[in-house]
């Protein structure tokens, strides 16, 4: 681990949501278990909670977030904001390079991970001899079928120059005009070159609707443009994947940018030693093993009143035992809200079985319970493995972004979970919907396509329990950071 008696040092610099921290806690506790000396960067009012997932002889290094009008003082990370002022917090983020660039000179690390929202890093940290890594927090997939170049190549807006190359070096492909961002009828298809053996030949509209966020500008440039800077600019880019799970989309994405790659593996999270609080351990308890559907979709992802109603009903229709977690965004009275959305006698009606929930919960105690067995989630990438490490069958229900592919990779590729049918136009669903899908994975028997799925679920999840595999791939990430440095 040293080269002239000096050890790997590493920085970590995520984006100020926790969606993203997480799994820069979980890569640096990983990095800090062979020996590599790790830094990390946050601003003070998130370090209590980093803190207490962090390795303890980890360092954490304070940030200041410069003022900017609207953008409450204070507020650190977009699990307490509202959309507008999330992109407010990334103007923040844009007026830190002074303060970067000292901290940098000081701690002189030999390679800083970064977030995509981090664009002007490489431009200060080479010059000081600092190798920096774009870590990438999601599939693989979500990048190859978003942010590379061949995107804009796809666009029915940007017809004007069909014979650019891969990878592209065509600096104006960094920096959109209205008439390159791509339409939803774009967005619906994959891009040029995408992978042909993918399951993913097409979205919805109201899929493609969302994503096209990605290429609107609020004040600054878009995530389309970070995310491409990020990676055109980086020493290398680094994946929370591997090859057996992505390869195709990890070999697209190397070819678009004609740089290396490396992987990092799922990144799969220790067990929480901590216990499960009795409340829920009791009422858990009370039913037959794997009987329980769990459902959760996060702190930062939210459903309409009208589709609660739907997914609660649904549940109902189930017939098994249940628990629903359900937040609300930043400042409303979850309580209330949750009381307006539930129908009418619907908790009296299930009280002895069922169970809906607003606040924060031990998600990973929770799916760990002997008597959970499915968990209908928003496809987030952490919940999907955590999901499958618990032996739980995975009924997916994507509400923004990222999760619609991580979905159709989960569903389709892997063929390891279902998806819940939606409205091609809205996304919609209806309690029947929800219902089919939760019963075609724990009440389908033998028949096909249950047992297909239940049968790669139970492939994932051994490959992700697999200890000697997920080592090696922390080892093996471990190596090419040192040739990287050291060579």
């Amino acid at each position: 681990m040293e080269s002239n008696g000096e050890s790997l040092h590493v920085a970590m610099f995520p984006w100020f949501a926790f969606g993203h921290i997480s799994p820069f806690i979980q890569l640096s506790n990983k990095l800090f278990s062979h020996g590599i000396k790790v830094s990390f960067l946050s601003p003070p009012s998130n370090i209590q909670r980093i803190s207490s997932s962090l390795q303890s002889q980890i360092q954490i290094i304070p940030l200041q977030i410069p003022p900017v009008e609207g953008l409450p003082p204070g507020i650190e990370s977009t699990a307490e904001m509202t959309p507008h002022m999330a992109e407010l917090l990334k103007t923040a983020l844009d007026a830190m390079k002074p303060q970067i660039s000292t901290l940098l000179s000081q701690l002189k690390p030999h390679i800083i991970f970064h977030d995509f929202t981090h664009q002007w890093l490489p431009s200060l940290a080479s010059p000081l001899g600092i190798k920096t890594l774009f870590y990438s927090v999601f599939a693989a997939l979500p990048g190859a079928y978003l942010i590379n170049p061949a995107r804009l190549l796809t666009s029915s807006n940007n017809i004007e120059d069909p014979e650019c190359c891969f990878p592209c070096t065509h600096d104006d492909h960094q920096n959109l005009s209205p008439s390159k961002i791509p339409t939803i009828e774009d967005l619906k298809r994959p891009p040029l070159g995408f992978p042909c053996d993918s399951s993913i030949t097409s979205l919805k509209n109201f899929e493609a609707r969302d994503l096209t966020y990605v290429f609107m500008r609020f004040g600054g440039p878009s995530v389309f443009e970070r995310g491409i800077a990020c990676q055109k600019n980086c020493s290398a880019m680094v994946i929370k994947s591997c090859l057996e799970m992505e390869a195709p989309y990890i070999k697209f994405i190397e070819t678009q940018f004609g740089k290396p790659v490396l992987v990092t593996g799922p990144v799969v999270p220790e067990p929480n030693p901590a216990k499960l609080d009795q409340r829920w351990d009791e009422w858990l308890g009370a039913f037959d093993p794997k009987s329980i559907v769990f459902c959760s979709f996060g702190s930062e992802t939210f459903l309409e009143d009208e589709q609660i109603r739907e997914l609660v009903l649904g549940l109902e229709m189930v017939g098994l035992p249940f628990l629903v977690v359900l937040n609300f965004p930043g400042g409303e009275d979850g309580g209330a809200r949750l009381k307006a959305a539930l129908p009418e006698g619907f908790e009296e009606r299930v009280k002895e079985k069922g169970r809906v929930h607003t606040g924060w919960v031990q998600q990973q105690q929770i799916l760990a319970h002997q008597s959970v067995g499915c968990f209908v989630c928003h496809a987030g990438l952490s919940s999907i493995t955590e999901g499958l490490v618990n032996d739980c069958q995975l009924v997916l229900l994507a509400q923004k972004g990222d999760q619609y592919l991580n979905s159709k990779l989960v569903s389709g590729d892997w063929k390891a979970g279902v998806e819940v049918k939606r409205n091609e136009e809205d996304g919609s669903f209806f309690k029947e919907d929800l219902c089919e899908a939760v019963r075609s994975v724990m009440v389908g028997g033998e028949e096909e396509p249950c047992k297909s799925v239940r049968a790669n679920q139970k492939k994932w999840k051994d490959f992700l329990l697999d200890k000697e595999t997920q080592d090696k791939f922390t080892r093996d990430f471990v190596a090419k950071l040192k040739e990287m440095v050291f060579k």
